[in-house]
């Protein structure tokens, strides 16, 4: 009898123009699922993101004025206002305009800039769907909206929920979901839980020595597509990561 496949799930919040940590999780998935139906949280990566500027490391931020008390990701509007995407093309022209594949870079963002979002869940997602396709991620990943698949719940137990649906046998994650996930239930349901280990490739960058949480445009502008090659994706068991951590 023939050992099952395994079918490796990463969820995620939505995230502006990410960096390339978050190209390398869908680089590992089978199945990719955008955790927008969540309370939006100040200070999260939804609506902003880093540029490495020649003054130093600057927010990208798309402003949320009609943000209120207790929104979930999904429910956010973004403002019409043309204003903050004509200060996001100010600052990267600034920033990556010396870079050598400058113009792939504003290209992509031009492009999602282009059209309108109902929320800022829905803009966050065609900028990571923007990089993946440019770098050629993905193509056999399954990308699903968490609201589609109807699973109630919260915290541990509604991903597992999410995970055992998409018949998932490892379940990939970022470092936070240590603090809350429980490992012993995911290896009851023989569902290994696996954390990131981010690889933080130097490749070349402007403005000094390689920073490596800025938004993979970054990667774009100085490499092209042949920044593929920085986005080389690693895990680590549970265990072991939870050892380290301690």
């Amino acid at each position: 009898m023939n050992e099952r496949s395994p079918v490796r799930v990463v969820i995620s919040q939505s995230m502006l123009f990410p960096w390339v940590g978050m190209l390398e999780q869908v680089r590992l998935a089978d199945d990719y699922v955008y955790y927008d139906d969540v309370q939006f949280s100040k200070g999260s990566f939804v609506n902003r993101v880093q540029i490495k500027a020649p003054e130093g490391m600057k927010w990208m931020t798309v402003p949320l004025p009609k943000l209120r008390l207790g929104q979930r990701i999904d429910e956010v509007q973004v403002p019409p206002s043309a204003e903050w995407r004509d200060q996001h093309f100010s600052l990267l022209r600034r920033s990556l305009s010396e870079a050598p594949f400058f113009s792939d870079a504003m290209g992509l963002v031009e492009s999602v800039y282009a059209a309108d979002y109902a929320s800022i869940g829905a803009l966050s997602r065609a900028s990571l769907m923007s990089l993946v396709d440019y770098f050629g991620l993905g193509q056999t990943t399954r990308f699903t909206h968490v609201a589609d698949l109807g699973i109630p719940g919260t915290s541990s137990d509604r991903v597992l929920e999410i995970v055992r649906a998409l018949g998932g046998t490892d379940y990939v994650t970022g470092h936070g979901a240590l603090r809350y996930l429980d490992h012993e239930r995911f290896e009851r349901s023989l569902i290994h839980v696996r954390y990131m280990n981010y690889r933080r490739l130097p490749y070349p960058q402007l403005h000094g020595g390689f920073v490596p949480f800025v938004s993979a445009l970054d990667l774009v502008a100085n490499c092209g597509r042949d920044g593929v090659r920085y986005i080389a994706s690693e895990t680590t068991d549970w265990k072991e990561f939870s050892n380290e951590s301690a």
